[in-house]
């Protein structure tokens, strides 16, 4: 018997969630899956955690600001600058207050799919992953080399992910989560420890 209720999630989440939200959800849901058929990981968390890693996306950043500071949840500078990287921990929130998710390894991945972190589980990489190549993604550059990548080399796909958001974020000028360098750091150290 299944732990979680899917069907009710997916329900629920369609009403907090704009049309192309929820189209995204989806995709992300079903990559997700593929990930975790190819990692062998459990595909019942896998698809919850693609299910609701986006589930506080639609709330307006102020009230991000405020559900964050009302419940102790650490916002960095950047996060203040772009507020809307604040959904990746407000869902995290929101998934285990609305929707009773007490997995603390979903709630991690739901946590850290917008910039990644040191160390990440298996269920982390796959979200974050399955977040950027979703079907419906079509503007990230390489996405069609990634998308293979991702399903041959997962420490290889996060390693080139996190340096194309990176060159895309200081090519625009635009503010840097610490925790995306330190993200990309830990696995450019991966990657060199492979490789040598």
């Amino acid at each position: 018997m299944s732990e979680y209720h899917m069907k009710k999630m997916q329900h629920k989440l369609k009403k907090n969630l704009d049309e192309n939200r929820y189209e995204h959800t989806m995709g992300v849901r079903y990559t997700c899956a593929a990930l975790a058929m190819r990692y062998q990981y459990d595909l019942e968390k896998a698809q919850v955690a693609g299910l609701l890693h986006d589930c506080a996306k639609c709330i307006p950043d102020k009230q991000k600001i405020r559900l964050c500071r009302k419940n102790h949840i650490e916002i960095t500078q950047a996060e203040l600058d772009s507020p809307y990287l604040l959904h990746a921990k407000a869902g995290a929130y929101i998934a285990r207050e609305d929707y009773g998710v007490e997995d603390e390894e979903i709630l991690s991945a739901i946590a850290c799919h917008t910039t990644g972190k040191a160390e990440m589980t298996l269920l982390d990489k796959i979200v974050y992953i399955a977040d950027y190549i979703e079907p419906h993604r079509n503007t990230a550059p390489c996405l069609n080399e990634i998308r293979m990548l991702a399903f041959e080399d997962i420490d290889k796909a996060m390693y080139t992910i996190l340096k194309n958001t990176l060159d895309y974020l200081a090519e625009k000028g635009k503010a840097i989560d610490p925790m995306t360098q330190v993200s990309f750091e830990y696995f450019s150290k991966l990657m060199k420890e492979k490789e040598g």
